[in-house]
């Protein structure tokens, strides 16, 4: 990983254009498979974007020790599933076990590098970030299982494939205000991308009365909000590193899924929708 100052950078279509089409293809996984297999569905479209975020965010951060980061990375996947998985009444804090074991996986594995270990900060905090997103992909599991099941997850991934999807493309075209120099990010695809977040939530509602179109603007702006910010976050590491490829793209599309999964079983508990 490297704080160097590139000087090439992206075009908006390289930027937006691959990570818009991740968008859809990660936000078709978590619809069509429990849709067709049922909560196997969804364990399938969860282990396969953490997969993928493992292997992207590797490849595109440069994180050094590149083997043993993809191992920790998968292991704490697996872990995170089983743990979510195989208990009748799974809890959230059953995941601190698992991020427990992958710091102390980390730490070592950084400290075992071969000399003269450069980036090793950088590389350990790549490391953690990277596990951090993986355990909370999988709380997806775990709004498969509040009232509603498969179709609340196909909901909430609707939603902020939406915000996403919407955003990309408004920032493709009119990046304005610009947020940052060299990332091409506005506040207007910002905005376009929360309004597109709560006009799929109030299309999804259950019910038509007042409370229930109430309680889908609020959880379609919340999701919407987080989603946006976490993709503009994203943005700023494809700015960074400016390449081509599929790795930047994925970062781009599954990180702010990550982000969200937790927003979203909190919606699920306390709104049932």
């Amino acid at each position: 990983m490297t704080h160097a100052v590139l000087d090439a950078e992206l075009s908006p279509r390289a930027h937006h254009l691959p990570a818009a089409g991740f968008v859809v293809l990660a936000t078709a996984l978590l619809v069509a498979l429990p849709a067709n297999l049922g909560d196997r569905g969804l364990v399938v479209a969860v282990a396969v974007l953490q997969l993928g975020l493992v292997a992207a965010w590797v490849v595109a951060t440069g994180i050094r020790g590149f083997l043993g980061s993809l191992a920790i990375g998968v292991a704490a996947a697996a872990g995170a599933d089983v743990a979510l998985l195989l208990p009748d009444r799974a809890r959230l804090d059953q995941l601190l076990v698992v991020l427990g074991l992958a710091f102390l996986a980390a730490v070592a594995h950084q400290m075992t590098r071969p000399a003269p270990r450069r980036y090793l900060v950088a590389s350990l905090a790549g490391v953690l970030l990277l596990v951090a997103c993986v355990c909370s992909l999988a709380v997806l599991l775990m709004v498969g299982r509040t009232e509603g099941g498969n179709r609340v997850a196909a909901t909430y991934a609707l939603v902020v494939g939406a915000a996403l999807v919407v955003g990309h493309l408004v920032d493709l075209v009119l990046p304005r205000p610009l947020i940052a120099d060299g990332v091409p990010r506005g506040l207007l695809g910002l905005g376009a991308g929360v309004l597109a977040a709560v006009a799929v939530a109030l299309l999804r509602r259950n019910g038509g009365d007042l409370i229930a179109a109430m309680t889908a603007v609020t959880s379609g702006a919340a999701l919407g909000a987080v989603a946006v910010l976490m993709g503009l976050g994203a943005s700023y590491v494809v700015a960074e590193r400016a390449q081509h490829g599929w790795a930047l793209a994925v970062v781009q599309a599954v990180l702010p899924l990550a982000a969200v999964a937790p927003v979203a079983y909190a919606l699920a508990l306390y709104t049932g929708s």
